[in-house]
């Protein structure tokens, strides 16, 4: 019978004999498989299983690998048009066409349980691991964006939670090379245990020099290349596709640990083996290890493989078959090599002091085939593994949350105005989500490489340059989860708009999107309400706003389950936009420049206070309604300001989001010590104008001497005149709000002095 105590101990159980049904059953459930996929799996090998394949299909099978329970819906996404190369999941990443004969490669991806459990070695593999997506398909990385979410700092556990990611992914990129240009952080109670860790990877690439994940050619032999194989990250995948709970830390052998100087000789190493034209395909060892990258690569050239498991290099003796097939050791890359050029690519990894071991070879079975010296350990289908072959796909029941009944009982009017506006604002920019996240970016090399334009040119979407060409690339990632739970479709909406708001204010023009869809257990009836609509106001955005989705990462199971209670995170489908900067005369930064210039807020302010930081930091309420948004508002913003972009008539833009006008005025005036002297449209309610986060708005400086061009161009846009820049002095309808030195003070070292503390 199949023996297992503890899934996620190094020492799992061997094989064993199939006598018990029973117990093998109840094995599989400890591995996370229901009685159906084992009666399933029973089904494809005609027997029952041994455990190193029972082993194998609980990775394969779970979430993270399959997308069992969220593919039926991904698929109405729209995976295919504008600059698009290949269609999403064709490939590790997405490859957008950039011109120039040039092709950009992009993704995103999380590490939410690893970080939660290990935050420093959990954040730092999951930087590595995006990479290696990245350059597995012959891009060069040239940037790094993260998107972060954490409880509040009340407590020191979490204070140290924020420390360790951002030490893990701070020391891994740095070392690396790639510089961290942008991202996002968050703190919201919903997070208190159970953070989101979400890491994007952007590469450039020459078209005609793109490696593809495939395995074709039988009698081609297969390599492993780069780190050996350890113990550590087994049944990764398998962690990831569950809760958390108070003994999760007994899990911490399934995360994994990096080091980020052996990517980076691995880095140069595939690069370069790519450059030789040798190899027939390459993928890197990501979740689930041999297991995902020979099936993965097996299904999809309709081919398998036959596999020496004991020729792998191992860091520790006496591994077991499905400790090395399940071992998640980071910096690995499987490659299939053309028959009679294997010197070639044994050459170029010698040079890089790398592993380069030949431990199989691929066939016209469709099976893989694993052995230990002459013994076969394990012998499956490669296309029963995978998802849109043999893996089993759910559609789950999904209800209205009925926590959605308070939100819809909100009512402003029940909301009592501050009687100390100035003290408000100070409140709400001290908040960790809106204070500087100096910090934290601070302990992220973003000059490395010298592409990046954001340390001179502080703009709404992180730009770096393409060197040699006359192109930039613009990048954001964006979610605001409050607004998702209050509302899934239009969050999500929100969501992708803000992105490509972000990407236009820049002077870009958002070309697709990668997404990471962060939800709770697929199980609970209304996580997967949230689910389902969040990915139908992502998908009528994306048709809108042209911006097909390359393919992304999904992670359930974001929740935590202490003394029978579960808690799960609000929904976060994070997105990550990629657009591009066609004519670098249209940067457009967001502070302003000179004292005398004219404030204008594009788009219409409205009475609304919705899920905003204000209502959540002065009032403490967490259940009121998304803020004001409407897709064809959004659009035409968008439009007007690329247009008014063109034509120069604006000297700066910066986007309204996250502590309304407030903080969008205060950010301008921050990066050049200037001040700004407004009033209030007296129609709307004053908190609500100052820090409402209604939609589809950006506040424009511009020149006196533009400023009738500006009106005649804007023609029936909505927008308001709402004062000038001065030399420092903060006056909002003619009250003193202080010095702009001194909220800038407040602003920067808010957070840092919880986390120095």
């Amino acid at each position: 019978m199949l023996q297992s105590s503890n899934i996620f101990a190094a020492n799992l159980g061997d094989m064993a004999d199939q006598s018990s049904r029973q117990q093998n059953v109840e094995t599989a459930a400890k591995l996370g498989l229901s009685e159906a996929e084992y009666d399933m799996i029973c089904g494809y090998l005609e027997r029952e299983p041994n455990f190193t394949e029972l082993s194998i299909y609980s990775v394969m099978w779970s979430e993270h690998c399959s997308y069992k329970n969220s593919i039926k819906y991904l698929k109405t996404l729209p995976r295919s048009g504008g600059r698009l190369l290949v269609e999403a999941g064709e490939e590790n990443a997405g490859l957008v066409d950039l011109g120039d004969g040039l092709a950009c490669a992009f993704k995103i991806e999380s590490h939410n349980h690893p970080s939660a459990v290990e935050p420093y070695q959990g954040a730092a593999t999951g930087v590595g691991g995006i990479h290696r997506d990245i350059f597995t398909m012959g891009a060069r990385p040239i940037a790094a964006l993260n998107s972060l979410r954490f409880g509040p700092l009340s407590s020191k556990h979490m204070q140290g939670l924020v420390r360790g990611v951002v030490s893990g992914i701070g020391d891994y990129g740095n070392c690396l090379g790639v510089p961290t240009v942008g991202g996002e952080v968050y703190f919201h109670p919903c997070y208190r245990q159970n953070i989101l860790v979400n890491a994007m990877s952007v590469g450039i690439v020459k078209h005609g020099e793109t490696a593809s994940a495939c395995a074709d050619g039988p009698g081609n032999p297969v390599f492993i290349v780069g780190s050996a194989t350890g113990r550590d990250g087994i049944h990764g995948a398998t962690f990831a596709s569950g809760d958390l709970t108070e003994n999760s830390a007994d899990d911490l052998p399934a995360v994994q640990v990096g080091d980020p100087f052996q990517e980076k000789l691995l880095l140069e190493a595939t690069l370069e083996a790519i450059q030789t034209g040798a190899l027939v395909g390459v993928q890197d060892m990501g979740a689930a290890g041999i297991t995902c990258s020979t099936s993965e690569m097996s299904a999809k050239s309709k081919t398998g493989m036959d596999i020496r498991l004991d020729l792998v290099p191992t860091r520790q003796a006496n591994m077991k078959a499905f400790e090395i097939l399940l071992s998640e050791s980071q910096e690995r890359m499987l490659m299939v090599v053309q028959k009679g050029r294997e010197q070639e690519l044994l050459k170029i990894f010698d040079k890089w002091d790398l592993n380069c071991a030949e431990i199989g070879v691929v066939t016209d079975t469709g099976r893989l085939r694993f052995y230990e010296g002459k013994d076969l350990v394990a012998d499956v289908d490669a296309d029963s593994l995978v998802l849109g072959g043999g893996a089993p796909v759910y559609d789950r029941e999904y209800e209205r949350p009925s926590y959605m009944d308070e939100i819809a009982a909100f009512s402003l009017a029940d909301i009592p105005q501050p009687d100390d506006f100035k003290q408000a604002a100070w409140n709400l920019i001290s908040s960790g989500t809106i204070a500087s996240k100096q910090w934290i970016y601070e302990q992220y090399d973003h000059t490395v490489r010298t592409n990046n334009t954001g340390t001179t040119l502080p703009m709404t979407a992180s730009v770096i340059r393409v060197k040699g060409t006359d192109l930039d690339l613009a990048m954001s990632t964006d979610c605001n989860s409050s607004y998702v739970y209050a509302d899934p479709y239009k969050g999500a909406m929100i969501a992708v708009c803000e992105a490509a708001r972000n990407i236009v204010c820049s002077g870009g023009k958002p070309l697709a999107i990668t997404n990471c869809l962060n939800f709770g257990n697929p199980h609970d009836k209304g996580v997967y309400y949230q689910f389902k609509e969040a990915i139908r106001g992502m998908g009528d955005a994306c048709r809108a706003l042209n911006t097909p989705v390359t393919g992304g990462n999904v992670s359930f199971y974001n929740q935590t389950t202490i003394d029978g209670k579960t808690e799960p995170i609000q929904p976060t489908p994070t997105i990550g936009m990629l657009g591009v900067i066609e004519d670098r005369s249209h940067r457009t930064t967001l502070h302003f420049k000179d004292h005398g210039d004219i404030i204008v807020m594009l788009g219409e302010a409205h009475a609304d206070l919705g899920s905003s930081e204000y209502l959540m930091k002065h009032h403490e309420i967490y259940h009121s309604p998304c803020p004001h948004f409407e897709l064809e508002e959004e659009l035409d913003l968008q439009q007007i300001v690329s247009s008014l972009i063109e034509s120069n008539l604006v000297k700066s833009i910066q986007d309204i989001s996250e502590g309304g006008l407030f903080t969008a005025l205060l950010e301008s005036a921050m990066t050049s010590s200037l001040g700004f002297d407004i009033n209030c449209d007296t129609d709307i309610r004053k908190d609500a104008f100052l820090f409402g986060e209604s939609q589809s708005r950006v506040i424009v400086s511009t020149s006196p001497g533009d400023l009738d061009r500006l009106k005649a161009q804007l023609g029936d846009h909505p927008y308001t005149f709402l004062g000038s820049v001065n030399q420092g002095e903060l006056h909002i309808d003619g009250e003193p709000f202080g010095h702009i030195d001194t909220w800038k003070q407040h602003y920067q070292t808010s957070l840092e002095q919880v986390l120095e503390a």
